[in-house]
C-alpha cells in the first residue's frame, strides 16, 4: 500500500494541501505499543526489544537468538560483548576462528516518534544494514513537508513507513526494502549485534 484513499482524495482537491505550519501531534499509544503493532504489521518475527540508544539513535529492534549460536557462546562462557574496542577486533583476519558467533538475527530496527525527521535520522542509518521502519502519527501524512520532503527520502533510503491513526491501527504508507541476505560482518555490525544480544537475554530473564 503506498498511500490512504483519505490522501489520495486530498491531493486530488482543488483547494490543496496547507503549508500553514501546524502543531506536530501526539502518539496515540507508547512507543512499545506501536512498535509491537508495526512488527506484525510489516510481517518481521522476533522479539521486539525495549527502545534503546544505538549509534546515538533511539530505536526499536526487531531480533531473533540464534539457538545454537547462543548454546555455542552458553558453553564457552562467551558472553555478550559490549565494548566497541574489543568487538572491533573481531573483524580482523588473524581473529577468523578465534571468536564467538553472532548470537542474534536482527530482523529489522524501528523508529517510533511524533515527527518524520527525528523518526528518519534513527531509523536511516541501519537501513544500510538491513528492514528499516518509520512509525509516524497518521495526520503528518496529511502535511506538505511530508510529501514534499519525507517521501522522496525514504523511497531513496529504502524505508518503510508506517501511519497510526487515533485508534492506534497501523497501515504501511510507504513499503520499504525488505531484505534476508546477512548484512556485510564489519565492526560496527557486530558490535551492534552484541549490544542486541545483550538486550534479547536482559529481556528474556
Amino acid at each position: 500500500m503506498s498511500s490512504t484513499p483519505a490522501r489520495i482524495a486530498a491531493l486530488d482537491s482543488s483547494n490543496g494541501l496547507s503549508t500553514t505550519p501546524v502543531p506536530v501531534p501526539e502518539l496515540p499509544a507508547s512507543v512499545e505499543e506501536l512498535a509491537a503493532a508495526a512488527a506484525i504489521r510489516l510481517g518481521w518475527h522476533g522479539v521486539v526489544l525495549p527502545e534503546m540508544v544505538l549509534m546515538g539513535r533511539k530505536v526499536v529492534v526487531v531480533a531473533e537468538l540464534l539457538a545454537d549460536a547462543h548454546a555455542e557462546r552458553v558453553c564457552v562462557g562467551a558472553g555478550p560483548e559490549a565494548d566497541k574496542t574489543t568487538v572491533s577486533t573481531w573483524v580482523w583476519p588473524e581473529m577468523e576462528g578465534r571468536v564467538p558467533p553472532a548470537a542474534v538475527k536482527i530482523v529489522g530496527v524501528l523508529a517510533v516518534a511524533r515527527h518524520w525527521r527525528t523518526a528518519l535520522a534513527s531509523a536511516v542509518p541501519f537501513a544500510r544494514y538491513g528492514n528499516a521502519a518509520a512509525v509516524l502519527p497518521e495526520s503528518v501524512a496529511f502535511s506538505h513537508d511530508y510529501l514534499a520532503n519525507c517521501l522522496p527520502r525514504v523511497r531513496r533510503y529504502g524505508v518503510s513507513v508506517l501511519l497510526a491513526d487515533d485508534d492506534k491501527d497501523l497501515s504501511v504508507d510507504v513499503s520499504g526494502r525488505q531484505e534476508s541476505v546477512p548484512a556485510e560482518d564489519t565492526a560496527i555490525t557486530r558490535w551492534v549485534n552484541e549490544l542486541v544480544y545483550e538486550q534479547v537475554l536482559a529481556t528474556a530473564s
